[in-house]
């Protein structure tokens, strides 16, 4: 159904040719908008990063560019002359809604500068959608940027009841909910034994995944730990790694010899293209993510589409979406907790059907809800 009203509608924020799990959000968030009748472009970053703040090998992408969508590559972050510029150029396209996606306070000047400016039309509205409001890696003046990003928005957008709850802190302004929708734009599932074939793997084994780029802040070595201990885990699984290292792999490495685990770890050290997701998710048989921080997480919403159980730590939005037993199961920050967690899935995992469940609750994670919630007035 299309939207009673249709809108013109600008997001800025990371699109292709950049790479990484909010571009992906930012182009499927704008084919959703389109899909329900409303103009849509995406103002993407010439100029992003510099280097001390990736630590990755390329901000780039080597996927195509998504087809149908307009996506003007043309904001540079650190650059005040250009912040005038795109902020001007918007203000006079008068916009019914501005949407400026927040995840850093290293880009607070740069989107607060454009949503002041764009504000001046009197007719656009400002909202700031929000990844976090606390970054995982804390740095000096992180309150005043993300204070300065705050005032330029009319109104937010969260996609974890944890986000809500930190905006308080900077900011008395309304604040939308509405969970992460689920990525379903990286196709449909494989049989094992196809996904076993592409990844180069036994289809006959038993798999935990680890997926996404890898810091500090994701807990992996809670999850090496907890998997170390687990006598039956070792001995019937093998836990995939896959995903960029953005910490030294190093410690990583030297904790999976000290453990001896090595015929069980099977790392990935690259960043997944699109069209190699389906296989990773196919394969596996939990998908898991020991975080000690989070607000929401796109990995959560892939295992939602792929229709896999999850193990979460309950920080942030990531316990608030997989239902203990049912969808997966919730554990503490903790190596115990998560080494308890997951011998319960190895011991439940042939009795119980986690299948209904999920396919259950990911009707809820649908694009046209979050859109409602956003464009509501």
């Amino acid at each position: 159904m299309k939207h009673s009203s249709a809108k013109h509608i600008i997001i800025v924020g990371p699109a292709h040719p950049l790479r990484g799990g909010i571009a992906a959000f930012n182009e499927r968030l704008a084919m959703a908008l389109q899909e329900d009748g409303h103009k849509v472009s995406i103002y993407t970053f010439s100029y992003q990063y510099p280097n001390f703040l990736f630590p990755g090998k390329t901000q780039y992408s080597t996927d195509p560019a998504p087809e149908n969508l307009d996506i003007q590559v043309k904001v540079h972050s650190v650059n005040p002359f250009n912040w005038w510029k795109i902020g001007s150029e918007i203000k006079d396209l008068a916009p019914d809604q501005l949407i400026l996606r927040f995840w850093i306070p290293f880009m607070a000047p740069c989107l607060g500068k454009i949503g002041r400016i764009v504000k001046k039309n009197k007719k656009t509205r400002v909202t700031g959608l929000l990844d976090n409001i606390i970054p995982h890696e804390k740095r000096l003046g992180d309150v005043p940027l993300t204070k300065y990003f705050t005032s330029a928005c009319d109104d937010f957008m969260s996609m974890s009841h944890q986000v809500t709850q930190d905006l308080k802190q900077f900011s008395d302004t309304p604040c939308r909910y509405s969970p992460h929708p689920v990525y379903d734009h990286y196709g449909n599932g494989v049989t094992k034994e196809e996904a076993a074939k592409k990844l180069g793997l036994d289809p006959n084994g038993k798999y935990l995944l680890f997926f996404g780029l890898i810091r500090k802040y994701k807990g992996l070595d809670l999850l090496l730990e907890s998997f170390a201990k687990s006598v039956k885990a070792t001995q019937e699984y093998q836990l995939i790694i896959a995903g960029e290292f953005y910490d030294d792999p190093t410690s990583y490495l030297e904790q999976v010899k000290n453990l001896g685990i090595q015929e069980q770890v099977i790392i990935r050290n690259q960043y997944i293209p699109d069209d190699q997701i389906k296989y990773y998710f196919s394969i596996a048989d939990l998908i898991t993510q020991t975080y000690r921080t989070a607000t929401q997480s796109g990995i959560s919403q892939l295992g939602f589409h792929f229709e896999k159980p999850m193990l979460v730590t309950n920080v942030g939005g990531l316990g608030e979406i997989v239902i203990d037993g049912k969808t997966g199961y919730v554990a503490e920050a903790t190596v115990d907790s998560i080494t308890t967690q997951l011998n319960r899935f190895l011991v439940e995992k042939d009795t119980i059907n986690y299948l209904p469940a999920i396919q259950e609750e990911k009707k809820k994670y649908t694009w046209k809800a979050f859109i409602e919630t956003l464009l509501a007035p």
